[in-house]
């Protein structure tokens, strides 16, 4: 009798674990698109704080630095990362710099009290060795000019320096500081996160929208080809969403981009409402398209202004006091790849991001006892920017959902997807927000024949909080093949991870 008893029981055990197994669906239609993916969503962002700039991409007295007296370990890190366009030199920073005093023979070159983050500045990385740094590494510069403590003056002679002609004062001088051609910079800010009080020289939206178009004025006038991203409503503010629709009206014509700022964390020690929080960013992007698309219709704008997400990054542990050097976990490695989620289904309006910043301060590679080594972050970074190119593809996901005391109905699996019909390749990247649960997941493809196999990078590790170091690469890629049985199957999704499929579609 009790073996009888016993059996059913057992039974109804499994029945009940199987049961609570995860399951999902994706649909993928690759002609179903919602925006091309500009490569300068894979952008980064190098300012004057802490070891970024010294003891960061310029040490001249490592082993590893080059003739020049950058480190080639970075160099050769950021090639790997793939970084289609840098920013520079700030960030707050820029707001009280001048940008004459980094020019010329180093000799001559003053150092500066830095009010932004309580340093001295000795300007021996300036606007020359910047843009032949750029130049090494492959990649587009970004320029914000100083509208705080700078003048008009300022700004349309940072522009001339670089990318005139010789013939005219500022251009000559270049070629006497040893360089004839111009760099011609495209990319160019009206300064930073203007509205917050911590900036040197911040204004209201009325003053900085008018001090802003005289400077948009003076810089496309000296190089009608330039691109310009207006400063949007920043992170840290207390200001309404009225300040980019101020912004925007008397930028209007002169305006290609508006910069959103946004930086994330674990800061309730809580791993579900971190992970929920990543619905913000979309939600700003959101709105701000909506106030983009009245302003264009408002103003009669006949041309396109964009989203630049031209800072964020997980930030939460660590202050100036600690020279901002964020250690980086699994989760902040997940957070990353979700951020870099939104910005793909979201192509069509945002079309440049660069993470805060290249190296030590906030980044996503660290230099320990003079020998580098890559942080979590990484390489979700590197994936997305070595192959998520092409057409936003709109997905459809089936998924269950979790509730946080703050996020009601957030999916467990974030995802998305591109097609780049160049190389015929779908590529589907999917985040696992269950924090202990596989889900098994089936993917329908609904258009095009595949290929009988794919190949998966996955990003993961045993515990959450597991963070990478100068000795031991706990979280880092991990390549593997998988079957593809026809136009739909199976592939389980693991825990807590990341996961790139790349998909050849025959059409």
């Amino acid at each position: 009798m009790k073996k009888l008893f016993i059996l059913p029981l057992i039974l109804g055990c499994v029945s009940i674990l199987h049961s609570q197994t995860l399951k999902a669906k994706i649909k993928i239609d690759i002609e179903r698109t919602t925006g091309e993916i500009d490569s300068l969503l894979y952008g980064n962002f190098t300012e004057h704080l802490g070891r970024c700039i010294y003891g960061g991409i310029y040490d001249p007295a490592s082993p590893q630095a080059d003739a020049f007296g950058f480190r080639k370990d970075v160099l050769a890190a950021s090639r790997e990362l793939g970084v289609s366009i840098l920013r520079w030199p700030g960030g707050n920073f820029v707001s009280g710099y001048r940008w004459q005093d980094g020019i010329g023979p180093l000799t001559t070159r003053p150092k500066r009290k830095e009010l932004a983050w309580n340093s001295v500045e000795p300007n021996i990385v300036g606007t020359d060795e910047f843009l032949q740094y750029a130049e090494r590494l492959g990649t587009q510069p970004y320029i914000p000019v100083n509208l705080g403590t700078g003048t008009l003056d300022d700004a349309r002679n940072w522009v001339e320096y670089c990318n005139s002609d010789t013939g005219t004062y500022y251009a000559n001088l270049r070629a006497r500081n040893g360089r004839v051609k111009p760099y011609r910079v495209k990319y160019w800010g009206l300064g930073n996160e203007m509205d917050g009080f911590w900036q040197m020289g911040a204004k209201n939206a009325d003053d900085y929208g008018k001090y802003a178009l005289e400077a948009a004025k003076l810089m496309k006038w000296v190089d009608p080809e330039i691109k310009l991203t207006v400063c949007g409503l920043s992170y840290w503010s207390s200001g309404t969403a009225d300040w980019n629709r101020t912004v925007l009206n008397y930028l209007k014509g002169y305006a290609d981009y508006i910069s959103l700022h946004f930086y994330f964390g674990d800061r309730t020690n809580n791993f579900l409402e971190y992970m929920a929080s990543m619905k913000e960013p979309e939600n700003e992007i959101k709105q701000t398209e909506a106030i983009i698309n009245e302003t264009i219709f408002k103003n009669n704008i006949d041309k396109p202004i964009y989203i630049a997400f031209d800072e964020y990054n997980v930030w939460y542990r660590t202050g100036v006091e600690e020279k901002m050097e964020e250690k980086y976990n699994l989760q902040d490695a997940l957070a990353i790849a979700t951020f870099l989620n939104t910005l793909i289904r979201n192509a069509q309006i945002v079309k440049m991001a660069n993470i805060a910043q290249l190296v030590n301060v906030i980044a996503p590679m660290m230099i320990t006892n003079d020998k580098l080594w890559k942080q979590t972050v990484y390489y979700p970074l590197q994936l997305f920017a070595t192959n998520c190119f092409g057409s936003s593809v709109n997905s459809f996901v089936q998924t269950d959902t979790f509730n946080t005391e703050k996020y009601k109905g957030v999916p467990y699996l974030d995802v998305s997807s591109a097609y780049n019909a160049k190389n015929q390749t779908l590529v589907l990247n999917v985040v696992n927000r269950h924090p202990s649960k596989d889900i098994e997941t089936n993917i329908e493809n609904q258009y095009g024949i595949p290929d009988k196999r794919g190949t998966a990078y996955e990003i993961n590790s045993p515990g959450l909080k597991d963070e990478n170091s100068v000795n031991e690469q706990k979280v880092k890629t991990k390549e593997k093949l998988f079957a593809i049985a026809g136009k739909s199957f199976m592939y389980t999704f693991p825990a807590h991870s990341f996961t790139q499929l790349m998909i050849k579609i025959k059409q």
